[in-house]
């Protein structure tokens, strides 16, 4: 069986917010004066691999985002990325309506 190209599974809003997010990645270095190169270096990884993190390809492993937020000084921006809803915040499990997930349904899934 074939492997499915990851780009053409993802909702275009995801594959849109991956490709901004690469961009505020390749702006965060720049703004560094830090070369590709010499990001990969820091990471440990090749420069196609921070490259493809830069375009926000889908394939991207995010602890490489994480740690390339981390080596430009921007870690704590990664904690804005699905924050807790209110209703749980305060470690208080929230209570669903009988009958009724707040996960989204099966049709809402299907692409």
């Amino acid at each position: 069986m074939p492997k499915k190209n990851l780009s053409t599974t993802l909702a275009p809003e995801a594959t849109l917010s991956l490709t901004q997010l690469g961009g505020r990645l390749r702006a965060c270095r720049i703004d560094c004066n830090i070369t590709i190169a010499q990001m990969a270096e820091k990471m440990l990884c090749s420069v196609n691999t921070y490259r493809d993190l830069e375009a926000g390809k889908p394939s991207a492993r995010l602890g490489n985002f994480a740690t390339a937020l981390w080596l430009l000084g921007q870690l704590e921006s990664l904690s804005s990325v699905a924050p807790v809803p209110a209703s749980l915040a305060d470690g208080r499990k929230a209570k669903r309506s009988r009958g009724k997930s707040t996960a989204m349904s099966h049709k809402e899934l299907d692409f």
